[in-house]
């Protein structure tokens, strides 16, 4: 995929990497753009001014921002329209009826520019498959033939214009390499937003582990103090569980002295055991097993 072009998002100017992804190149800058809305007003203004300059109608208008674009970055569709007519294309409203009523196949077009609010991005055929170049996202997304009529039906549902590019598109190195050979995509691509939530967690996991070694560097630790460290946290944890036991053994003797004599044999015999366990060097922790019944 490294020989598609995609530009990701800068500012709000989706309606640039719009032309650009679909055009694949760096076709047209926010000058340009800027330059087809200005004239875009002019051409508004001269007819608002048919009617009068002294109309309110003409006043009202002069006041107004324009309608073609805005300090964000944004563009119009008629903006984007009369930039892609320098190339000889055009947009048809997909579903207008009248374009219904040609009852095309999606996947017989060779691309698509989707408008939601204020955001635009393409859809494009390249070489023999269909891919996402939405600015918005880390990377081209391949859509399969038979999820390219379901993907524009939910952009649909949620709100979207789209509209058909017609014409022929200019040439491009992608079209070419993908006409001899098919992509996979192991893993689709992410929102730039998520993107960056990820990177900036693993920077924050990142810096507390060099922080953590940092101090580990400072107090001068080397690997074999390290290895002298676990062995004599390992100690500590048996000298604990010896003191557990002895601890044990002395609930129980104070036990035994409240129970009848059978039962103090029967602790008698385990602590024996638990002696004999100690002088073999067993680890096992020694449980007392034995059930004690108080007295009526």
């Amino acid at each position: 995929m490294e020989s598609i072009f995609h530009e990701k998002q800068e500012g709000s100017l989706c309606a640039q990497h719009c032309l650009n992804n679909l055009l694949q190149g760096e076709y047209f800058s926010p000058v340009e753009l800027s330059s087809i809305a200005h004239q875009l007003d002019e051409e508004e203004r001269m007819r608002m001014a048919e009617g009068g300059v002294t109309s309110e109608d003409y006043r009202t208008f002069l006041q107004q921002p324009s309608g073609n674009m805005d300090d964000s970055g944004f563009f119009s569709i008629q903006v984007i329209s009369n930039a892609l007519k320098v190339w000889g294309l055009e947009l048809i409203l997909f579903n207008s009826p009248e374009y219904q009523r040609l009852r095309i196949n999606p996947i017989n077009e060779r691309s698509f520019i989707c408008n939601y609010k204020e955001h635009w991005f393409t859809v494009r055929k390249l070489g023999k498959q269909w891919f996402n170049l939405n600015s918005l996202l880390t990377g081209p997304e391949l859509i399969s033939d038979t999820y390219l009529a379901l993907f524009l039906a939910q952009l649909q549902q949620e709100g979207y214009s789209i509209f058909v590019v017609k014409g022929d598109l200019p040439d491009c190195e992608a079209d070419q390499l993908l006409q001899m050979v098919r992509v996979q995509q192991m893993q689709r691509p992410k929102l730039i937003g998520e993107e960056l939530a990820q990177l900036k967690e693993q920077r924050v996991h990142k810096t507390d582990l060099e922080r953590v070694f940092g101090a580990n560097e400072g107090s001068g630790m080397a690997d074999q103090d390290e290895e002298d460290l676990r062995r004599a946290l390992a100690l500590s944890r048996q000298e604990m569980d010896m003191e557990d036991e002895e601890a044990d053994l002395r609930r129980a003797i104070q036990l035994s002295m409240q129970v009848p004599g059978i039962y103090l044999q029967m602790f008698h015999r385990r602590q024996v055991q638990i002696l004999l366990q100690k002088s073999c060097g067993r680890e096992e922790k020694p449980t007392l097993k034995s059930k004690v019944v108080g007295t009526n």
